[in-house]
């Protein structure tokens, strides 16, 4: 038997609407819908190879091999792959990202973007945008919005035959930058699975659900309208509730250094000095500052003097995943 081989690039994504908490963990499907925005510049990009000389799925990342959950997990997707593709054979997976990994920049949505579109090409399925999101959110939730292109959204289902994302606007519409703050590059203590898990545990976390599809009726207008201060108040407000969900779960999470306090103070006072700007965090202690394209090299240049501030990423919105090399 020939080996299969085949490889994708896929990028991550920033939630302006969070993905926070599962009403099935098992096929993850979300307690509430979401809206992000894919980000150029960053990428995982995954080969995969059915290999029938191998025994057991190998995983490396970044040219580490990788065991334990990290195996379990790609393992697991691969097992999707497998039963679909009615193909017995273990595969090796090359991961690569250009970014820090596990450490609040959804490197796992890219990774298992990028790996669900290799291992179905390398298995020889032929599978549609929805088809791929909806595998792809087996391995990781927010893996799903970086299927397609630009601006997407999740729409949270009770079927997994639902649940996959879409989108809502091209990249070109709408040329915003998430200029990331580097605060730390540490790989969380706490994963965002783990995290998902005690979400329910937070009294704040029903409030939080009920109230989504008003927070994400007013984020799609904002985007399509490229409506600035719209979307601002509402991906800050948002990103608070998601961050009390946290830090009121049983045991508490709290992802915030006094460096990410900094910056969104920061950015606070820019805009109600008059610049375009505002925050949003991710399960980590990393702060994405959004901002409209022209503004870029200015914000970069403020962040930059924000005690704490290690590093700047800077993407505007990107495109779908991409199949080769």
């Amino acid at each position: 038997m020939a080996s299969l081989t085949a490889s994708a690039t896929a990028h991550p994504n920033i939630a302006f609407i969070k993905y926070w908490g599962n009403r099935d963990a098992e096929l993850r499907l979300p307690s509430n819908g979401s809206i992000s925005m894919n980000l150029d510049s960053l990428f995982t990009h995954t080969r995969v190879k059915f290999d029938p000389g191998v025994d057991e799925d190998r995983l490396s990342l970044n040219g580490q091999e990788q065991d334990g959950v990290a195996l379990q997990r790609v393992s697991k997707l691969l097992d999707r792959v497998r039963k679909m593709a009615y193909l017995r054979t273990f595969a090796v997976v090359d991961s690569e990202n250009n970014f820090p990994t596990g450490a609040g920049i959804a490197s796992s949505a890219s990774a298992f973007a990028a790996l669900s579109v290799a291992a179905s090409k390398a298995a020889g399925l032929e599978l549609s945008e929805s088809e791929l999101s909806r595998l792809a959110r087996t391995g990781s939730g927010s893996a799903c919005r970086s299927i397609p292109s630009g601006f997407v959204e999740w729409r949270a289902a009770e079927r997994d035959r639902d649940s996959f994302a879409f989108s809502i606007a091209l990249p070109e519409h709408w040329d915003l930058v998430d200029c990331i703050a580097i605060i730390s590059s540490e790989h969380k203590t706490t994963g965002s699975s783990d995290g998902h898990a005690l979400a329910s545990s937070s009294p704040v976390q029903s409030m939080r659900v009920a109230d989504a599809p008003r927070r994400i009726d007013i984020c799609r207008k904002a985007i399509l309208e490229r409506d600035f201060d719209a979307l601002a108040q509402m991906v800050e407000q948002d990103c608070h509730i998601m961050h009390a969900v946290m830090m009121t779960s049983t045991p508490p999470l709290l992802y915030w250094q006094p460096a990410t306090l900094g910056v969104m103070q920061k950015v606070l006072t820019w805009r109600a000095e008059g610049l375009a700007v505002c925050y949003t965090i991710d399960a980590g202690a990393n702060v994405h500052v959004l901002c409209p394209a022209p503004l870029l090299e200015t914000v970069v240049q403020m962040l930059k003097q924000v005690e704490g501030v290690k590093q700047i990423f800077a993407a505007h919105p990107g495109g779908a995943v991409q199949i080769g090399d």
